[in-house]
């Protein structure tokens, strides 16, 4: 397990002098409680009202009248170096692995590369818009951004039948063409602490949650959506994780998560370049049918909900990935399949649920000797036995990071 900490370098949080009263400069705050003590450690008080103001969106408050998160003077040399180490020393003290950056789209571009040095370990960046161009430039100076277009995307295409799978290949693509590393570095995710559950939208997760596993990003799992958690907005979201009883046996959602790591695990195995070879969408007739290549992975997406039937309404034609006459496994079901003599293959939605397939002689489905339970757990060779830390970041090395309130788990739900 690895620990990732989640980090503020743009603001700190304060209750002005009179709260719910009118704001109008620094001196309606008592700044002497924070680490930063004095009124011209701030950027001189204004709030975020425009976000298409760059400077504004840098350098004004957020926040409200009540609690303010009055806006640390990040272009200051004295601050910035006293940041960078901070960062150095907490990350030295508690042996941390990684940095989940907040608010990074608030603190001027050029802040970055410093402080990210400073904490010598990987970090990733919340910039909370789905705008691929505006992201882009900020890939170019932190490791990482979460893929805020990815999630608007996957919402817009399965929180509802028919939902726009044309928007999200579209994003998708963008992000692969228009980020430093491609999609490979980004954090895809369904849900987080700062967004609606997806279970308040729809009782059709299976396909969504299985997106981030199957595609170029580090899959993120916030922590209580195997459980079923379907908060809503903030603080709804952000459920008490013992109120579940941290139950693991006769859950769906928790079997379809083990499921979906378990085949992103043993496609690493199999091909060594799995996690940098770009996914490819394979054109569909059906328009609720979503296919994605990742060598030597196929997943088998659709939005047409858990209510389709299993009677052949909605397919996949499969073509130019697999070889003639090849058999292959849905991992999450133990299913095999064979393709026909030119490689090609239809395969039919089964209530809706979505496929991932590997071939068969990748052992996907063969039942391990060692392992007491279950006729379908497989034995899995890592293909990143002896894993470094995360401080290295050697980008074959990451796979699924499990969001749990401030930290972040890497290898969530290991086989």
């Amino acid at each position: 397990m690895y620990l990732m900490v989640d980090v503020v370098v743009n603001h700190m949080a304060l209750i002005p002098n009179q709260p719910g009263g009118e704001i109008q400069s620094n001196a309606d705050f008592n700044y002497s409680s924070l680490t930063f003590p004095n009124a011209e450690d701030y950027h001189p008080f204004c709030w975020v009202e425009d976000y298409n103001n760059q400077t504004q969106v840098e350098q004004c408050t957020l926040g409200d009248s009540s609690v303010a998160l009055v806006d640390i003077d990040t272009e200051n040399s004295s601050i910035v170096e006293q940041l960078n180490d901070w960062i150095h020393g907490l990350v030295g003290d508690y042996a941390i692995d990684g940095i989940r950056i907040d608010t990074v789209k608030h603190v001027r571009k050029d802040f970055w590369p410093d402080f990210v040095k400073a904490a010598g370990v990987f970090s990733i960046g919340e910039i909370l818009i789905g705008d691929v161009d505006y992201l882009s430039p900020y890939t170019q100076v932190i490791d990482s951004v979460l893929d805020y277009p990815g999630y608007f995307a996957l919402v817009s295409a399965f929180s509802k039948p028919g939902g726009n799978l044309a928007g999200l290949i579209d994003i998708a693509t963008q992000t692969q063409n228009k980020y430093k590393q491609g999609a490979f570095m980004t954090g895809s995710f369904l849900e987080n602490h700062d967004n609606p559950r997806f279970q308040s939208m729809t009782n059709d997760l299976a396909n969504a949650m299985a997106y981030s596993f199957v595609t170029d990003g580090i899959p993120i799992l916030y922590y209580g959506q195997e459980q079923g958690y379907r908060g809503g907005n903030d603080p709804n979201n952000r459920e008490a994780m013992w109120l579940s009883g941290f139950q693991t046996s006769g859950m769906p959602l928790v079997a379809h998560v083990q499921g979906l790591n378990k085949a992103r695990k043993l496609a690493m195995s199999v091909n060594m370049d799995f996690l940098t070879t770009p996914m490819k969408f394979l054109p569909q007739a059906d328009p609720m049918a979503l296919a994605i290549s990742k060598p030597p992975m196929l997943a088998l997406l659709t939005n047409a909900g858990q209510d389709a039937n299993a009677d052949g309404e909605h397919s996949w034609n499969i073509s130019g990935v697999f070889s003639a006459n090849e058999e292959v496994e849905d991992v999450l079901t133990c299913t095999s399949l064979r393709m026909d003599g030119d490689g090609n293959l239809v395969v039919f939605s089964d209530g809706g649920m979505p496929r991932v397939l590997l071939p068969a002689s990748s052992g996907s489905c063969r039942p391990a000797v060692s392992q007491a339970r279950g006729s379908c757990r497989p034995a899995v060779s890592q293909a990143s036995d002896g894993a470094e830390k995360m401080g290295s970041w050697d980008v074959p090395r990451i796979e699924t990071i499990g969001l749990l309130a401030a930290a972040i788990l890497a290898n969530f739900w290991d086989l």
